[in-house]
């Protein structure tokens, strides 16, 4: 698998004016930087390509190839490696409004499934699923879903501190105060990997895509942080990387709390101050309470 990824800035310096009191001053502050991606597919035999955008997703550029590959298999359009050929990124003509494209090639002689991307073509970057055609479409068979799961056991003294732990790496966050991020963690608390974006479900889906282009899948023995909300989407994507125990910083919705518990998960919530709520227990997950 190849991949031509261009480098961008995260982060946008501007000058802005701030008040304080009945005093105004000029001053340099640091923004989340947020441009479209065009993600594409290329199919087909050579001589006979046939190319498809799949969606246009606001997000913060970076990690690009992670982002449109995590889309990809979290969409149930792919569900391995071997059934890509490379990863181009290329900048658009227009200056305008720095759209940027990405195309994945597929391998000779794979055709998707595309029947499960009913999706509008833009996505906004608070929205993964937005435009999704019914419910029933969003809960794509996770790959992973069939698979033997194994007994685990998880200390409160390893939970406890994994929200400062997202915080204190959250490079982005604490100079713009403005992204989302979600983290990967093993069983002893440590970190294993974390991505940022302006668009929750973009952050895990880089996160996803590079246990996918590393061949980590599945991630079934580690804990995944959210730095926001617990929402539908981002449960079935976690679900879709065979992912046990989901904790979020913020609530779930109630339709997040049903997925999790249809996919036998550990959903908590409210992680901060050495506590949370637990809304979903998986038959093969222990919390070590005593």
């Amino acid at each position: 698998m190849k991949t031509g990824i261009l480098e961008h800035q995260s982060v946008q310096k501007i000058e802005i004016t701030r008040i304080n009191g009945r005093q105004s001053f000029t001053c340099t502050d640091e923004v989340s930087v947020e441009e479209p991606l065009g993600i594409r597919i290329s199919y087909g035999s050579d001589g006979q390509k046939q190319s498809r955008t799949i969606s246009v997703t606001m997000r913060t550029p970076g990690n690009d190839a992670e982002l449109a590959v995590g889309f990809l298999f979290t969409e149930g359009i792919i569900s391995g490696r071997d059934q890509i050929r490379k990863v181009n990124h290329l900048q658009a003509a227009c200056s305008v409004n720095s759209g940027n494209v990405i195309t994945v090639e597929l391998s000779e002689g794979f055709v998707p499934e595309l029947m499960s991307a009913d999706r509008n073509f833009y996505t906004t970057s608070s929205c993964g699923v937005c435009g999704k055609g019914s419910i029933e479409s969003i809960k794509t068979v996770s790959t992973f879903q069939n698979l033997e799961k194994k007994q685990q056991k998880v200390a409160l003294e390893t939970i406890y501190p994994l929200a400062e732990k997202l915080r204190t790496f959250q490079n982005n966050f604490s100079a713009t105060g403005g992204i989302h991020a979600s983290g990967l963690f093993d069983h002893e608390g440590n970190l294993l990997a974390l991505r940022e974006d302006v668009g929750r479900h973009n952050a895990l889906d880089k996160l996803i895509g590079n246990a996918f282009l590393t061949g980590q899948l599945p991630l079934q023995e580690h804990i995944l942080v959210l730095s926001g909300r617990a929402s539908f989407e981002l449960i079935q994507k976690a679900a879709m990387a065979g992912i046990s125990i989901v904790a979020a910083i913020g609530a779930p919705s109630s339709l997040a709390v049903d997925l999790a518990k249809e996919f036998d998960m550990t959903l908590l919530g409210f992680l901060r101050d050495n506590r949370f709520n637990i809304y979903s227990e998986s038959s093969h997950v222990k919390i070590i309470i005593e």
